[in-house]
């Protein structure tokens, strides 16, 4: 179940090429892909941003220390296992992969990151993944990025991809990205597995400050149940392919904007294939003293049990709104307060608006895509985020996650 239509078009980024088959770590009859390899070309750069959880995924551990230690040159992406909460074994699994990947590739072993994504508490099937390297290298493509989106879900109902291609002067650049997620979604950095390509010519250290910057209009603006993943982790790689270098602030000007637009695609895509998702949500609260209290207010809504199963039912009770308003941790009029469903005005100054009916409510949520809007009128900051409802088929997902 998800909203909306899916975009599966991409362009193919010169230096990167992709593999993914099926180890059998989701499926022992091995008819799903669960395994995929990406390999950069030589001199390129790469930055990432990992999750903030206490009890971040070996992998995560791992790949810090292999992003500082090399210029990466191959990510190990398995879905179907975590990885995480296995200590220092966690740790060595994590290391023999990229060592067999090494061997087989004629690189070092901190030129490869490897990545997890899948049920946590389990041992790496660490012998299902390294004899399925070769195969792997074998199969890489500049054009498998379909399968290689395929092969990082898990409870994903379908990939998430996006792609741009444009001119900076006289030279064509392309960003091609791909990313998983549905379930335990409130990232604290980035999503669940986000890998994010270009052609251009970029030093790590402005790659970095560039991923961050595009982070917080995207991935770090949505929600499905405020849980943050042990595994996140969001990637940019810059492989210089083209004669364009972003060190160049006129080309960086061009290439922040598609950039952007890349990563809050992939992030909306996975807003609208939540878990059990009928409904994608728009939260903006506007009018704010700040973007802090505009971003309390708007997570407040966006997270209440109470308000995205009312969502999921189509039930305009705007006092739901109202509520989850009220225990956002914030100092504000509430007699100042308007709060719109789309364009119809539920509340005005702090009561309900005189002209609201409930069927202009209940026409508003009967829609697919709803915008909530709430309107402080107490200065000139706003923030907008992504969420999803809350259904049946989400409590189905998770309480049979693991049978």
């Amino acid at each position: 179940m998800a909203v909306g239509e899916a975009n599966l078009d991409f362009n193919v980024v010169p230096g990167v090429r992709l593999a993914a088959t099926a180890a059998g770590i989701k499926d022992h009859e091995k008819s799903v892909s669960d395994l995929v390899l990406f390999e950069f070309a030589e001199g390129s750069a790469t930055a990432g941003v990992f999750t903030k959880s206490l009890f971040a995924a070996a992998p995560v551990v791992l790949g810090k220390k292999h992003l500082e230690a090399a210029a990466s040159r191959y990510f190990l992406v398995n879905s179907g296992n975590a990885n995480a909460a296995t200590g220092d074994l966690g740790i060595e699994d994590a290391l023999t992969c990229c060592k067999a990947t090494s061997q087989i590739t004629g690189t070092l072993p901190e030129e490869t990151i490897p990545f997890s994504t899948g049920v946590i508490g389990e041992r790496l099937p660490v012998e299902k993944i390294t004899s399925s390297i070769a195969e792997l290298t074998v199969g890489l493509d500049e054009s498998n990025w379909l399968q290689a989106a395929e092969g990082i879900m898990t409870t994903d109902t379908r990939p998430k991809v996006a792609t741009r291609c444009f001119n900076v002067g006289e030279e064509t650049l392309t960003i091609t990205g791909i990313a998983k997620g549905a379930g335990m979604i409130e990232p604290n950095m980035a999503t669940m597995l986000a890998y994010v390509a270009t052609d251009a010519r970029c030093e790590q250290k402005l790659l970095k400050e560039i991923l961050v910057q595009t982070l917080d209009t995207s991935f770090n603006r949505i929600t499905v149940d405020s849980d943050t993943s042990t595994n996140d982790s969001c990637m940019l790689t810059a492989t210089g392919m083209s004669g364009v270098d972003l060190a160049d602030e006129c080309a960086r000007e061009i290439f922040y904007p598609e950039l952007a637009s890349v990563m809050k695609e992939l992030a909306q895509g996975i807003i609208r294939d939540a878990e059990g998702a009928t409904k994608f949500v728009t939260v903006t609260v506007e009018r704010a003293p700040s973007n802090d209290v505009s971003l309390e207010i708007a997570y407040a809504i966006a997270n209440s049990p109470l308000m995205k199963t009312a969502i999921f039912a189509g039930d305009a009770n705007w006092g739901r709104i109202v509520m989850a308003i009220g225990k956002a941790n914030v100092d504000i009029d509430v007699n100042k307060i308007d709060v719109y469903l789309g364009e119809v005005c539920l509340m005005s100054r702090g009561g309900k608006a005189p002209d609201y009916t409930e069927e202009l409510g209940a026409e508003v949520m009967s829609k697919d895509e709803i915008l909530i809007r709430v309107d402080l009128n107490a200065g000139d900051s706003s923030e907008t985020l992504w969420t999803s409802d809350l259904s049946h088929e989400y409590v189905r997902i998770n309480a049979e996650y693991r049978t």
